[in-house]
């Protein structure tokens, strides 16, 4: 499936409500599901109307949504009472998959955007980076999907984006070992990690964050590809075009750590919870800093990754920002 956030028009204002996308538009997830069990009460106890308590639900809730989703007749838009099951894509408005983050937690792992950097800055790669997947933890309430815009920073002249996969956690654990972390992975996305790259570039120089490089801003999107969908998530061609000109790609292929040894580290002496996102890092060339280009106010970027679509945001810089 494919689990997305969504944003419908209604008598009484805008509704948040989870999604799974159709072929021609969205399910919504939690009326389907009571329209296929004919119980209300059950569907609410099941599948509640946010993806994170979708997960929160574990298995029994993943598997109610599944068959709700399997099960709905194509033709049928509307339940017995009224409430509508399928929206056109004209009819809803996409938001960040899990506007609700516990946690945003961005890894370190393709070596070669690891290198350029430290070249870059005249340094010599560092030897722990080989021992370890270092991450850093950015502002989970910044969050924006796809065909939001994007506003530019008032502290910065040097806007980028990151070109990166990501994964949300489906289950809680604690010192989970690589070889069952799969398991606890409930779906992949596309991460667009916005950067202040002077403003990262002067944090960074007394050896602590990035924070506020990073922080402010943070896309992912269209939309969470479960498992089973995706396959082989390290065999996925990664794509980024600036107003529809190509200036990266790569693939989920090129990480030197994956994501289950990820969750490995994270999860030494830690818990890790439902709708925990971690972000790969940047894929090599994945980010206008290697290229030397800079992303300009009014610019479109895309970021588009093999089975899981397009992630989308345009670039705003309002001449007053006090008005």
């Amino acid at each position: 499936m494919k689990l997305c956030t969504f944003e419908v028009r209604t008598h009484l204002g805008r509704h948040r409500r989870l999604g799974a996308v159709d072929r021609d538009g969205v399910i919504d997830l939690h009326f389907a599901v009571a329209h296929h069990l004919g119980n209300d009460k059950l569907a609410d106890a099941l599948v509640p109307s946010s993806l994170r308590g979708l997960l929160e639900g574990g298995a029994a809730s993943m598997r109610a949504a599944q068959k709700a989703v399997a099960f709905l007749p194509q033709e049928l838009r509307t339940g017995r009472n009224d409430e509508t099951l399928r929206y056109r894509w004209d009819e809803v408005r996409l938001l960040t998959p899990l506007p609700d983050a516990r946690s945003v937690r961005d890894f370190f792992a393709f070596e070669s955007h690891v290198k350029m950097g430290f070249e870059k800055r005249g340094e010599p790669m560092p030897q722990e980076w080989y021992e370890m997947p270092v991450y850093y933890q950015t502002g989970h309430h910044n969050l924006i999907g796809t065909d939001q815009d994007v506003l530019w920073p008032s502290f910065t002249e040097r806007f980028d984006y990151e070109l990166e996969l990501a994964v949300v956690i489906g289950r809680e654990g604690r010192n989970i070992p690589a070889s069952e972390a799969r398991d606890y992975i409930a779906g992949y996305t596309i991460l667009n990690d916005f950067s202040a790259r002077d403003m990262q570039r002067r944090e960074m120089k007394v050896r602590l964050g990035p924070a506020k490089g990073k922080h402010w801003c943070t896309g992912v999107g269209p939309w969470l590809v479960t498992p089973e969908e995706i396959g082989d998530p390290y065999a996925l061609e990664m794509v980024a075009r600036v107003n529809g000109e190509e200036w990266s790609r790569g693939n989920s292929g090129e990480m030197h750590w994956k994501f289950e040894q990820m969750i490995e580290f994270l999860s030494l002496d830690d818990t890790i919870y439902p709708g925990d996102i971690l972000g790969s890092g940047t894929v090599g060339t994945g980010c206008g800093l290697e290229l030397n280009r800079w992303v300009q106010p009014g610019d479109t970027i895309e970021l588009e990754i093999e089975k899981i679509g397009v992630l989308r945001n345009r670039v705003t810089r309002p001449e007053n920002r006090n008005g």
